[in-house]
């Protein structure tokens, strides 16, 4: 079994016998290891934390190539609902920015924290309500928000291990997409980027909301590898 090579292949041989007998009681691997790679970058996680997923990492890299093409100065980004802080991490490294990192949660914040020192970056951390009494202006604003409907059904595996405010919203799913397209006049600048990743049916409906948000901006949704739509972004040049 793949799942079972992997448990050999990163944890120690102590440790092999205890990380099966935990993934044959329905845990995830990643959570057993303790760690993922995500863009290159070791990210440290625990049972607070969603687990980074290989959209996330397409996410950063379309994020990557716009903002690098958008901006020629050093940029203000923030980062909504942070976790693990893959993202923010990676985008420190990657571009030449003040990174701001929020999330509601404390514990997912201590879990960041140890990530951005681990990686040797250095983020502002914030426990907040996405942007909720924020007055910073910033020019881009990236987010892979709770979006998994309450009457949706998922895996088991995910239902059972991850948390659970890190996965549902309200609304259908799309409570904080509106609380954020909402928000985010007050904290953008004239020439801005915003880049989400949303549920594969969310695209159509985030679209047509994001253009009477910004109905001067470009808004358009691009397919993950799987050719699902899986992220929408929000360009004002």
């Amino acid at each position: 079994m793949e799942d079972i090579e992997y448990l050999k292949k990163y944890l120690p041989p102590e440790k092999i016998e205890e990380g099966i007998e935990r993934f044959n009681n329905g845990e995830p691997v990643q959570y057993i290891v303790g760690n993922v790679n995500f863009f290159g970058n070791e990210i440290y996680i625990n049972k607070n934390v969603l687990i980074p997923r290989f959209e996330t990492e397409e996410l950063v890299d379309y994020t990557i190539k716009y903002a690098t093409k958008m901006f020629s100065h050093k940029i203000n980004i923030v980062d909504l609902g942070t976790g693990s802080g893959c993202i923010a991490i990676t985008l420190k490294k990657k571009l030449e920015c003040n990174m701001t990192a929020i999330d509601i949660s404390d514990k997912a914040l201590e879990v960041a924290r140890k990530n951005a020192q681990n990686n040797y970056t250095k983020i502002r951390f914030i426990q907040n309500d996405m942007l909720d009494n924020i007055s910073d202006k910033f020019d881009m604003i990236i987010s892979n928000p709770p979006y998994i409907s309450k009457e949706e059904e998922i895996m088991d595996i995910v239902k059972n291990n991850e948390p659970h405010i890190a996965l549902y919203a309200e609304h259908n799913g799309l409570y904080f997409y509106e609380k954020i397209l909402k928000q985010s006049k007050n904290n953008l600048k004239d020439k801005f980027l915003i880049a989400f990743e949303i549920g594969y049916q969310q695209g159509s409906f985030l679209k047509e909301l994001s253009k009477k948000h910004y109905p001067n901006a470009d808004v358009f949704v691009q397919k993950d590898l799987q050719g699902k739509d899986r992220f929408l972004f929000i360009i004002k040049k």
